[in-house]
């Protein structure tokens, strides 16, 4: 087995998450854990690939999916174990989350008549 590294090996990939998303989800990207799953995860990183990525369950209960767009790619295409993520802030895209679960607007009262509750 060849100790070189691969040249067609990611060494760095940037992606970028809008600007709405909240401080709860933006914590969630930035853990190293998050970093391991895109890893785990991600084949190939292209610039321009667009990932809806599940970051976790709010305290209502409402999940969360964030598109995060690949903005810069370093090296070569492939994703591995080395492969470093970075992330920046691109603009907002109108993403919800947290606390609509329990909202008027939520989908457990929106199709119900008014006064119902």
């Amino acid at each position: 087995m060849s100790t070189e590294p691969r040249t067609d090996a990611a060494t760095r990939v940037v992606v970028s998450y809008p600007a709405d998303l909240s401080d709860w989800g933006r914590r969630q990207v930035d853990r190293s854990s998050f970093r391991a799953f895109l890893r785990r995860t991600r084949e190939t990183a292209q610039e321009g690939d667009v990932w809806e990525e599940f970051v976790g369950v709010g305290c209502c209960g409402n999940t969360l999916d964030v598109p995060l767009r690949v903005e810069r790619v370093e090296g070569g295409s492939t994703v591995d174990a080395d492969t470093a993520f970075d992330f920046e802030v691109r603009e907002a895209c109108g993403i919800e989350g947290s606390w609509r679960v329990q909202s008027a607007g939520g989908p457990s009262t929106a199709n119900e008549p008014p006064g119902s509750d």
